[in-house]
């Protein structure tokens, strides 16, 4: 029996709620091929599990566009009930109007578990089948895109 002064744990967002509010948050929203986000997303979260990431990295996974996207304001992610480390690593990989990209890959890696997360998203992004329905002048700019991104991020050799 618990102290009935005893502190409470937290009660954070279950993945499925996550994965729930991730995928309403980018309703009608479409990638660069056209197809739902809700792909890509679900595919961040599925790689950073595979890459062995806690429950708050897939959480993050799930997030990791939201903010950045408009989706879902800085204000919701700070009152949300999740762990602080899955807010931490979404800020961190929520890039800034105007900001260098040297100045983002730096927050990336100096928040803890965020690189697994960003690795993830790189790996969806940079899918040679998922560039090569682009046109050319595009699948070139993205490819070169996260070839810098990888190179920054010391991710060389990755797809």
């Amino acid at each position: 029996m618990e102290p009935e002064n005893a502190p409470m744990e937290p009660e954070y967002l279950s993945l499925v709620e996550v994965e729930a509010i991730a995928r309403r948050a980018h309703e009608g929203q479409v990638d660069k091929n056209g197809h739902p986000y809700g792909e890509h997303i679900a595919a961040v979260a599925h790689g950073t599990a595979a890459r062995g990431g806690s429950d708050a990295q897939i959480a993050a996974g799930w997030l990791h566009d939201t903010v950045e996207d408009g989706r879902l304001s800085r204000e919701w992610l700070a009152g949300a009930a999740l762990p602080e480390a899955t807010k931490t690593i979404v800020d961190a990989l929520t890039r800034r109007p105007g900001e260098p990209v040297e100045a983002y890959t730096a927050r990336v890696l100096a928040t803890p578990g965020a690189l697994l997360v960003k690795r993830a998203d790189l790996a969806h992004n940079s899918d040679p089948a998922r560039l090569a329905v682009l046109d050319a002048a595009t699948a070139e700019r993205l490819a070169a895109k996260y070839a810098r991104m990888r190179e920054l991020l010391g991710l060389t050799g990755e797809l």
